[in-house]
């Protein structure tokens, strides 16, 4: 891959249609920071999702619904930063997009100018096609998300699998098109069953993504917090854990704690010095001023 000075070139959007083409599986990880974003361009991820899930493992929420614009900018900047290399895509958070092409497009492009990202990613398809068509005439590149969308869970019955009915299956088709159609460079299945995903990807000509899809999408995507078993609870059933950081965090700070409690730390090692003239002198004007 080409470089620019010393910056790695970023992903581009040929790039990932090729890999689809070429059958080489795209990676995509959601990450909310500089730390995260730095290290999975280490890592040599393709594309890195600011999601509004950032609600919740970042924020505490219990949707991803309370997310801000605001709030979901500051993340993306800091991730922005670290992330070099892959392709960083903002969701736009629940209310952004859901009220008129214009406001959809105004909100678009500050994602864009005020956090840097290559492009943003809208939930569902329907009245979000014209979101969808006007955000790439603004000349902003859109990623479609299908299949489970949480912003609008309560709608589906909750967050469980779509498209597992014949008459769901061909609505779940039949969108994934539209998007393509209204100029998506990829679409998101999530929570979609793996058969059904693997036609809907065979139907389209631009990559998709699964999560919770199975091994016929184009690619796969994941949580970073699901990845490190940082986020506490039930992990849903397509996640796989890859370590179990939030552990050694945990026993981390409670050695710290129980180091500082002790007397164990600091240590001298820990300190920094002051030559005995200075110090001296130091105590002197101490005492003078008693």
């Amino acid at each position: 891959m080409s470089t620019t000075g010393d910056r790695p070139a970023k992903v581009s959007l040929p790039e990932l249609a090729q890999l689809a083409r070429d059958g080489r599986p795209i990676v995509m990880v959601t990450a909310y920071d500089f730390p995260s974003g730095r290290l999975a361009d280490e890592a040599g991820v393709d594309i890195v999702l600011v999601g509004d899930s950032a609600a919740m493992t970042v924020l505490g929420h219990d949707s991803t619904v309370p997310a801000t614009l605001d709030e979901m900018i500051l993340l993306a900047r800091a991730t922005v930063r670290g992330a070099r290399r892959p392709l960083v895509v903002g969701d736009m958070p629940f209310g952004t997009f859901q009220v008129s092409d214009e406001e959809t497009v105004r909100n678009a492009v500050r994602f864009v100018k005020e956090a840097g990202v290559d492009a943003v990613k809208v939930e569902g398809a329907g009245p979000t096609l014209g979101r969808v068509q006007a955000l790439v005439g603004a000349g902003i590149a859109v990623m479609g998300h299908v299949g489970l969308t949480p912003q609008s869970a309560t709608l589906l019955g909750g967050f469980r699998a779509q498209g597992r009915t014949a008459e769901a299956a061909r609505r779940l088709l039949a969108d994934a098109l539209a998007l393509e159609a209204a100029g998506c460079f990829a679409v998101v299945l999530e929570a979609v069953p793996a058969p059904v995903a693997a036609r809907v990807t065979e139907a389209l000509s631009v990559p998709t993504l699964g999560i919770g899809s199975g091994a016929e999408c184009d690619g796969q995507v994941l949580v970073l917090h699901d990845i490190l078993g940082l986020y506490p609870g039930r992990s849903p059933r397509f996640v796989r854990r890859y370590a179990e950081v939030g552990d050694t965090i945990r026993d981390a700070l409670e050695r710290f704690a129980a180091d500082v409690r002790d007397g164990a730390f600091p240590e001298d090692e820990h300190t920094y010095s002051i030559p005995d003239d200075e110090l001296a002198e130091f105590e002197a004007g101490l005492e003078r001023r008693a």
